[in-house]
């Protein structure tokens, strides 16, 4: 064991490594990425009541989300419809292509899932998952993340 072993900051930085090197084979040519991926999540799970809140939800910049729609839009896998109550407002929607795809994507990224988590018993992989669950559930409530490049900006600002 090393002093290093029982800094948060390190272990959460190993393991996000690992995770992001396990699931980038799997995203592959997905428009956006990781980014992508959420959004079609969300499309197709969550329903979102409009673009804004899609933004909001996944602290997304409303130009970054702009440009993210549009290529998604491209490879079919999702669609901008107008609120029937509102037409400024627009709801993003998973066609049947991205659901197709967001099920395909699952079914991988739970292999790499399982892959990252593979040295911890079961019982502890869904501990572990219900606690990051909840911690960054409180942790966003806390202080919500409006707009990743604002996070982005607000690092870099405070380490030149």
């Amino acid at each position: 064991m090393t002093a290093l072993d029982a800094d948060l900051g390190w272990t959460l930085g190993v393991v996000f490594r690992a995770y992001v090197k396990a699931t980038n084979a799997v995203i592959g040519d997905m428009p956006g990425g990781h980014r992508g991926y959420q959004v079609l999540t969300a499309a197709t799970r969550d329903q979102p009541e409009s673009q804004s809140a899609l933004c909001q939800q996944l602290g997304i910049d409303r130009t970054v989300m702009t440009y993210l729609l549009d290529d998604l839009e491209r490879a079919d896998l999702v669609v901008r419809k107008p609120a029937p109550t509102d037409r400024r407002t627009r709801h993003v929607v998973a066609t049947e292509t991205g659901r197709a795809r967001l099920a395909e994507l699952d079914r991988h990224l739970a292999h790499a899932e399982a892959h990252v988590l593979s040295g911890l018993p079961k019982a502890d992989q869904q501990s572990l998952k219900s606690l990051l669950t909840r911690l960054a559930t409180h942790v966003n409530a806390l202080d919500p993340v409006d707009s990743a490049c604002a996070v982005v900006e607000e690092i870099a600002a405070t380490n030149p």
